[in-house]
């Protein structure tokens, strides 16, 4: 068992801006969707950092991966309701593009770090 230090995790560190970044975007979606799709964009990204954490937390590296794995998970939950969302025209396609170029690294690092766990 090693210890993980998650706030030296660079995919930790671009999940946390990722979180930020979604934060802004669904600050300008219709009120009518706040109980709706802004909760659950909202909801999903926190998770990706959060498993993260906790994964490090962890007293092996099989849970740990498991956490990973719930991580890219809901980076894939919140990749397709960003979609969704530049379809009801919520977003507009520079956004949907920015968030795209934010989510693809945190995507690769993250099963990056799982395969790395399985060795």
């Amino acid at each position: 068992m090693k210890i993980h230090n998650f706030k030296e995790l660079q995919v930790w560190q671009k999940a946390m801006e990722l979180v930020v970044f979604v934060y802004q975007l669904t600050g300008n979606f219709p009120r009518e969707e706040k109980l709706g799709l802004i909760s659950q964009i909202q909801r999903c990204a926190i998770s990706i950092p959060s498993n993260i954490a906790e994964g490090c937390g962890r007293v092996s590296d099989k849970e740990f991966k498991h956490f990973i794995s719930i991580a890219m998970g809901s980076s894939f939950e919140l990749e397709t309701q960003l979609i969704l969302a530049f379809k009801f025209g919520y977003l507009s396609e520079e956004q949907l593009t920015t968030f795209d170029q934010m989510i693809k690294p945190v995507q690769k690092m993250s099963f990056g770090l799982y395969n790395s766990l399985q060795k």
